[in-house]
């Protein structure tokens, strides 16, 4: 069951980086970025999302309760791991504050949607495939090569990132604010490109000095509030005419 458990929470992770990622560019910020808190191509977020998914399919629960139950435990996860990283590192992962029904920016319905959809596929359709790959991975002696190979540089990612973040934070306390970290990822690679310096994908914050970084993402931030204001006002102005 270790090793089972293991290999999906790999699967997960690297699957939903993939995700995110084309989310990020189609959707979201219309921009190739590196989503999430790592330097590399997983998100851990989703391997857990993955893990709690087979455990519930599982239980002696019939699939459509186990989908209903997926979608409060997935919407409780993406909570109070939005919170811890706000509160505790002033850094936000995700931001739904234009979203409707949204709570405090880091859940609302139309990604609670989401979840319940991810895990009715995941149910009816994923769990007898995945969990037969996960019992051969379990037995194959190269996948399990493999998946040492992948935890050895999770938890080393794991720890470099934490260290950025550390950086990060102290320069968000003095600026008092909390920041979004892939629109901070974004703001880096428009700086680089200004002063014709290499992009970079993974590894965004390597060689970047975090307080003029997250200064002026925040100043960016302002213009683009400023600029908003001022289109909404000439907009009233013209209705009033």
């Amino acid at each position: 069951m270790f090793f089972r458990l293991a290999f999906l929470f790999m699967l997960g992770s690297v699957g939903g980086w993939v995700i995110e990622v084309f989310f990020r560019r189609f959707f979201s910020l219309k921009k190739w970025i590196n989503p999430g808190f790592l330097n590399g191509p997983y998100l851990p977020m989703y391997g857990c999302g993955t893990v709690l998914l087979y455990a519930s399919c599982l239980m002696p629960l019939p699939k459509w309760g186990i989908t209903l139950l997926l979608v409060v435990i997935l919407t409780l996860l993406e909570y109070i791991t939005g919170i811890i990283f706000i509160k505790g590192m002033k850094i936000k992962l995700w931001d739904y504050t234009n979203r409707w029904g949204n709570i405090q920016g880091i859940i609302c319905p139309l990604f609670s949607l989401f979840w319940g959809i991810i895990a009715a596929v995941f149910v009816y359709l994923l769990f007898e495939p995945l969990h037969i790959a996960a019992e051969w991975a379990a037995g194959n002696v190269w996948i399990l090569f493999l998946i040492g190979i992948f935890y050895g540089v999770f938890f080393t990612d794991l720890c470099i990132s934490f260290n950025v973040s550390l950086k990060i934070r102290k320069a968000a306390s003095q600026l008092r604010t909390a920041v979004h970290y892939e629109e901070l990822k974004a703001a880096i690679n428009e700086r680089r490109k200004r002063n014709r310096e290499r992009i970079r994908f993974l590894f965004p914050f390597a060689g970047a000095s975090f307080r003029d970084a997250v200064s002026e993402w925040l100043e960016s931030k302002k213009a683009s509030l400023r600029a908003a204001l001022e289109h909404k006002s000439d907009d009233d102005d013209r209705d009033e005419n």
